[in-house]
Formats: structure tokens, sequence, C-alpha cells
């Protein structure tokens, strides 16, 4: 019996901690929305359709980023922008 009361415990809390997580992983995702959208507005994309941003922001996520800003002729970086600098 311990053993099945003691499966049964682990698996209730395994179900809180996975709702937790999805709760934690939804306010995440907003606040990674609304940084996003402030690095994008004022760059003029948001006069572009919701359903064009979309389709972009998937294309241009597929490409990778130093193959976009060749292609965009924005110019490429050296090092990556989110690279650790080394001491």
């Amino acid at each position: 019996m311990t053993r099945k009361t003691g499966a049964l415990a682990a698996l209730k809390k395994l179900e809180t901690e996975r709702a937790k997580l999805d709760t934690k992983q939804q306010e995440l995702e907003t606040r990674a929305a609304t940084e996003l959208g402030r690095m994008l507005l004022g760059s003029g994309v948001e006069a572009f359709s919701p359903k064009s941003l979309k389709q972009i922001g998937a294309a241009l996520g597929k490409m990778g980023e130093e193959q976009v800003l060749i292609k965009l002729e924005i110019g490429s970086s050296t090092a990556p922008r989110n690279s650790i600098s080394q001491s």
C-alpha cells in the first residue's frame, strides 16, 4: 500500500509542479512579447498587418541572424550580439 500511496502522492506533486511551470511559462512569454514589442516600436513595422508581421518574423527566424543581415544588406557582425564577453 505504501508504494501506491507514494506513487499517487508523487503523481499529484508532479501535476502541481507542471501547473506551476505552465503558469511561469505564460508569464515569461508575456514578458518576452512585451520586450520584443518595445524593440520594434518606432521601427516602422508597426504599420505592417499582424498577419504579414507574423509571416515575416517566422521567415526571419528560419534564416538565422547572419543570413538575414546579409540578405537585407544591413551588414554582418563578426561576433554574435548576445555573446558573453571574455574576461
